[in-house]
């Protein structure tokens, strides 16, 4: 029973802790130096004075999150666009799962388009391994993130895996609150987005009934699409490929992932469209075999093919797919000077690296900007 489970390591800041958070934070000396950053316009005295004003996790979404994203969008973007959301109903609780671009914008951009709808901002789910400082772990917390726990011992990570399980329901079914959570443990880094069976197994941990399909119809799954017109992370990304390549024993630095994040919030990404699917309770009727591998590729399959369906093509995606296949298949739905300008930037980013194998990184952003070509096609076969 999730009543008798403790959340206190994961869950989210209630409203009744947020002003010692925030007195905290306002002490905090790296926290202070991104203020100018995050608030350019406005003396970092007066934002300290607002920010200890703050008394609620809504509050602190209202006056500092959502004028913080909205800045980005319109400083990085060229607009931010969703489709599908008039389907669904604010009075119900969701469980958002998207594909996974970026570490920070994803479940951020989401929300201020549930916010911009009259929807409940979701509750996020974050792995522990970007809490690097304390500071970041409380400003995530202040923005309803909960902690996913990576990299543990087996034992404690079936344990982990049957909390966050827990938390996950009890704040749909009892708390009456929208989750999000990446369909995949970390990003896509190829642009091939495929649901992780591992997570729909934590998700059926905390389910009552024997049956899985009836333990994810209860969390009222509803499948987004994310579409970046560019990822400004895309050569990091495939130069992490080439490290790979190199060396198989590379794994990323805390460093790298601040990296990431930093240019994954400043960086260009053009124009940027969420799809929002439909529930896919009805659909999961149709899993009949007994199974539990069997039902967990089913499910994977059902939110996979909602996904790729509900991509939103720019013409990147195509010139990328048409270059990689010698193909005109898609010629008539970019322009020439659509086709050059994508180029232009892949190869600006090529030359960002200091000590790329040229030819592979820019093999592989194509194969990024390409592979959800290829799954919407994947997805449009009976």
């Amino acid at each position: 029973m999730t009543e008798n489970i403790d959340f206190e390591e994961i869950r989210p800041f209630n409203d009744d802790e947020v002003s010692a958070v925030i007195n905290s934070l306002c002490n905090e000396p790296y926290f202070l130096r991104i203020l100018p950053a995050l608030f350019p316009s406005t003396p970092i005295d007066a934002v300290v004075a607002k920010l200890r004003t703050v008394k609620s996790i809504e509050t602190w979404q209202e006056d500092f999150i959502i004028p913080f994203l909205n800045n980005v969008i319109a400083n990085s973007t060229d607009g931010l666009t969703a489709s599908g959301i008039e389907n669904l109903d604010p009075e119900k609780s969701y469980l958002f799962i998207t594909n996974h671009r970026d570490i920070v914008l994803d479940s951020a951009f989401l929300n201020v388009k549930l916010h911009e709808k009259g929807f409940k901002t979701t509750e996020i789910g974050i792995g522990d391994n970007l809490l690097i400082y304390d500071w970041i772990t409380d400003v995530v917390k202040l923005n309803k993130s909960f902690i996913v726990k990576r990299g543990l011992p087996v034992r404690q990570m079936m344990e982990a895996s049957g909390t966050l399980s827990a938390f996950i329901r009890y704040s749909i079914t009892q708390q009456h609150q929208n989750i999000w959570l990446a369909q995949r443990e970390g990003r896509s880094k190829d642009g091939n987005d495929q649901t992780q069976g591992s997570v729909l197994k934590m998700l059926n941990l905390s389910g009552k009934s024997q049956s899985m399909v009836e333990n994810i119809k209860e969390l009222n799954v509803v499948p987004v699409s994310i579409s970046y017109e560019y990822d400004p992370c895309d050569y990091l990304k495939a130069y992490q490929f080439q490290q790979k390549r190199d060396n198989p024993e590379y794994k990323k630095s805390q460093k790298e992932d601040l990296t990431h994040m930093t240019m994954g919030i400043t960086g260009k990404k053009g124009r940027i469209h969420f799809s929002f699917g439909t529930p896919i309770s009805e659909s999961l009727d149709s899993i009949t075999d007994p199974n539990k591998n069997v039902q967990v590729q089913a499910i994977a399959e059902i939110i996979d093919a909602q996904i790729y369906k509900n991509y939103h093509m720019w013409p990147g995606n195509y010139v990328a797919y048409d270059m990689l296949e010698k193909s005109d298949r898609f010629r008539s739905l970019y322009t020439d000077d659509e086709k050059k300008a994508f180029l232009h930037y892949i190869n600006e980013h090529v030359f960002r690296l200091e000590d790329p194998d040229s030819d592979f990184i820019y093999d592989t952003i194509l194969k990024m900007y390409a592979n959800p070509v290829y799954n919407y096609i994947k997805a449009q076969q009976p």
